[in-house]
Formats: C-alpha cells, sequence, structure tokens
C-alpha cells in the first residue's frame, strides 16, 4: 500500500518540477533577447597555430548588441580564464549590431576592434570568455571545454 502512495507523490512532484522547469526556461533564454552579449567564438584559428598576424586575427569574439538603441562600450572588459583582458576603448555599437573582437593587430574599424596582442588569447581545450561592464559585473560568459570545430556559438 505505501509503495502505491508513494508513486503518485514522485509523479506530481515531478510533474511540478518539469512544469517548472518549462516556465523558468523562456526567461532565462529571454536574457539575451535585449541588451549586450557575446555572440560567436572563434577560439582555434582555422589552420596551424602559426602567430602570424592573419592566423591571430582568425581568433575572435563577437559582442552583440541585441537592443533597441546604439551602447557606448568604453570600458566594457572581454576576459578569459587566464586574465588576459582587452578593454574597449571608445566604440559605439549600433543597435542590432555585432562588433568583432579579433586578438591580433589592426586598425578599429566598424564592426572589427583589435586587441593588439602578438600571442593567441583563446585556449583550444577549454576556456571562458567573460564581457563585464564598466562597473566590474559581468555582463555574460561563455565557456567551452574541448575542441571540436573551434567554434562556439555563445546563445
Amino acid at each position: 500500500m505505501h509503495i502505491r502512495t508513494t508513486a503518485p507523490l514522485a509523479l506530481a512532484a515531478a510533474t511540478a518540477l518539469a512544469g517548472s522547469l518549462l516556465v523558468t526556461a523562456p526567461a532565462s533564454a529571454a536574457t539575451h533577447r535585449g541588451g549586450l552579449h557575446l555572440g560567436k567564438i572563434q577560439y582555434d584559428s582555422p589552420g596551424k597555430d602559426t602567430r602570424t598576424n592573419t592566423s591571430l586575427n582568425a581568433e575572435w569574439v563577437d559582442i552583440h548588441n541585441n537592443s533597441k538603441s546604439k551602447l557606448q562600450l568604453k570600458g566594457y572588459k572581454l576576459k578569459d580564464n587566464t586574465g588576459y583582458t582587452y578593454t574597449f576603448p571608445s566604440y559605439t555599437i549600433g543597435a542590432g549590431k555585432t562588433v568583432k573582437v579579433h586578438t591580433g593587430k589592426g586598425r578599429n574599424a566598424s564592426g572589427h576592434v583589435y586587441w593588439n596582442r602578438g600571442s593567441y588569447v583563446w585556449n583550444n581545450t577549454g576556456d571562458k570568455a567573460r564581457l563585464i561592464k564598466p562597473n566590474g559585473k559581468l555582463q555574460d560568459s561563455c565557456s567551452w571545454t574541448k575542441s571540436g570545430t573551434g567554434t562556439k556559438n555563445c546563445h
């Protein structure tokens, strides 16, 4: 008799839990519908890692502004697990636009900024990219654990 009453209670609890997960999943997904977030990361430069500027610039992070207005990124930081940090200079990203942060050297232009490093930032075997607001609070993060295609879609 005890088994019969436990099974319906367990089923009811599981159903309630599943229902709450369904309710919370869209809310957490909605956090990236509006605002600034990490989009896609090319953490493994295609081909051999030769440390040429071309190879370094083939390692990048997309930051997307999914809001309805332009945003000033001055003071925002992009960091990895090691602590390598790119700090945005004065840069305005338009509504619905993306800026690509390249690891290597180059001249900042619309949609592209350069970290101006002579070595790679993102580890192919696992790392975590963090987008940090000027006030030090975490805006977004994206991590990977192993090399697959060398590209990670964050959201």
